[in-house]
């Protein structure tokens, strides 16, 4: 009796400590997403992911492939072997089909059964295969197994993007970045719904794109870089794989050829170029505005039509930007007499033209759009030349150097950066709305936003994840989600969330004091 009535009393106390031991496993709630969701209906049963666990796509090449990038990522960390399959239920799965989505929106919909993502194009599904990622733990993201559990909450997100652009823009003239460096820069900005990659391609310290027709661009005006390292270049092949890549995480590239100032990479390339017949020395410093290329030269646009020709033919997105920014050595006739013979050029070979703001003090072409980088404390007039110009049909990409340029300083202490216009920690650079930023612009003049990190001191992945990182987050936010959804508060909690999945990928980042990490 005596031994039976010991047998249960282990029996109770090895349920007890089971009990205990293994409560229910919490979820990441629906709403600590970044960026902040357009709907989120939590409720019902959470999905666990396990052993048994496939992942059904339909049966067309764009959602098969976006299954098995779903699939690289999981796989690793959770041991499984996750297949991918056409039929069946349960599980993970990823269904096209018409709907309210839009062309980048989905719904999530996760409950005891399966996740369910739904959208009407592939980047819509893209972007919610990331928002997936962000409900499950940061450990999903290592790439040794991890123990779990992997567990998605129930309920219901519905979401699609406030902007149609939402950018980033890498500087790879100031300093160069080789195309490993610039994928890596895609699968972050990937991780926050950004569609835009905007690259720097030219400046006064260096060419990073072959021009087949002016060789020695790349090869000589290529060949250095701020400090006077060895700078590099993107050969066509190298850009053309860029290309794929960041379509592959449904970003399109947007490349840019600053002209007619920034020019001096070109200049030393090619005398002709000069007005005075002369090239000048490869530059390795930081000032800017010094060079410009001869406006009164025909061979000029010669030049310009054959860059735009052959960068136009391996960029298939619909964009290309010709800078027009700090053109300091051009006078104001010749930088209008400029822009009125190149904008055509663009247009010829059918792309979309971007520039920077300083466009509009010209003629904007129509459809044109004018990229504004200008500070809370611009000059009035030049704000209203922007607004008037927007209100005349020009689209507007908002880029305040004092709120979403990541080169800028976070404090007087950071080591990297500039701080040209002010110190820009994380707080200011997510508290702004870019509907109602520029007084004048209509908001359907607006188009979005891009946060450019330019690259003067700027030479490792590390250097580049410590400028970018926090603040990419908000820009992005700033891009895709509700202005309704948009409070501080509430946001830097979110943020202090995604350090643990930084970790997990081991991307570095500023510890801001503004942030509950």
């Amino acid at each position: 009796m005596a031994r039976v009535l010991g047998c249960l009393l282990l029996v109770a106390a090895a349920g007890a400590f089971t009990v205990g031991a293994a409560p229910a496993p919490k979820a990441t709630p629906l709403d600590r997403v970044v960026p902040a969701p357009a709907s989120v209906t939590p409720g019902g049963s959470p999905y666990r992911i396990t052993r048994g666990t496939r992942i059904r796509v339909d049966d067309t090449r764009e959602a098969r492939r976006i299954g098995e990038y779903l699939a690289e990522i999981l796989r690793p960390s959770t041991g499984y072997l996750l297949p991918l399959v056409t039929q069946g239920g349960g599980g993970i799965r990823l269904r096209l089909s018409k709907g309210p989505f839009g062309a980048e929106g989905y719904r999530l919909d996760s409950g005891r059964d399966g996740v369910t993502i739904t959208a009407a194009e592939p980047a819509g599904l893209f972007h919610g295969v990331q928002t997936l990622r962000q409900l499950l733990p940061p450990a999903v993201e290592k790439k040794s197994v991890q123990p779990g559990p992997w567990v998605v909450a129930g309920g219901t997100i519905e979401d699609s993007p406030r902007y149609a652009y939402r950018g980033a823009m890498l500087d790879v003239s100031r300093h160069f970045f080789t195309v490993a460096q610039v994928k890596r820069y895609i699968d972050e900005l990937a991780l926050y719904k950004v569609n835009k990659l905007h690259l720097h391609l030219s400046d006064d310290q260096g060419w990073r794109i072959a021009i087949d027709s002016w060789p020695r661009l790349a090869a000589y005006g290529g060949s250095t870089e701020v400090g006077g390292g060895g700078g590099g270049h993107y050969t066509k092949a190298d850009y053309q794989e860029i290309v794929r890549y960041a379509a592959s995480r449904y970003l399109e590239v947007v490349p840019e050829i600053d002209m007619p100032g920034h020019t001096n990479a070109a200049l030393a390339s090619y005398a002709e170029l000069n007005c005075n017949g002369t090239a000048p020395p490869l530059y390795t410093g930081t000032e800017v505005g010094f060079s410009s290329l001869c406006v009164g030269k025909d061979v000029t646009y010669d030049f310009v039509d054959d860059v735009i020709r052959e960068l136009a033919a391996i960029t298939p997105g619909r964009y290309l930007h010709i800078g027009g920014d700090e053109a300091h050595s051009t006078s104001h006739e010749d930088y209008v007499k400029f822009m009125d013979r190149v904008q055509p050029v663009v247009a010829k070979y059918g792309k979309t033209v971007i520039a920077w703001h300083q466009i509009t003090g010209a003629h904007p072409a129509k459809g044109a759009i004018a990229q504004y980088w200008g500070l809370d404390d611009t000059d009035a007039a030049e704000k209203a030349q922007v607004a008037k110009a927007a209100q005349n049909g020009t689209g507007l990409i908002l880029s305040p150097a004092d709120r979403i340029y990541l080169d800028m300083k976070y404090t007087e202490d950071t080591p990297l950066g500039q701080d040209w216009a002010g110190l820009v920690e994380v707080k200011r650079s997510y508290d702004w709305d870019p509907g109602n930023y520029l007084a004048g612009a209509p908001r359907s003049a607006i188009r979005g936003v891009e946060a450019p990190l330019w690259t003067e001191t700027i030479v490792t992945d590390a250097d580049i994840d410590s400028m970018v990182f926090p603040r990419l987050a908000g820009a992005a936010e700033l891009g895709w989600s509700p202005a309704a959804t948009h409070d501080w508060d509430a946001y830097k909690v979110r943020l202090a969330a995604q350090a643990a999945r930084w970790d997990a990928l081991g991307i570095g980042y500023y510890r801001s004091p503004e942030v509950p990490w």
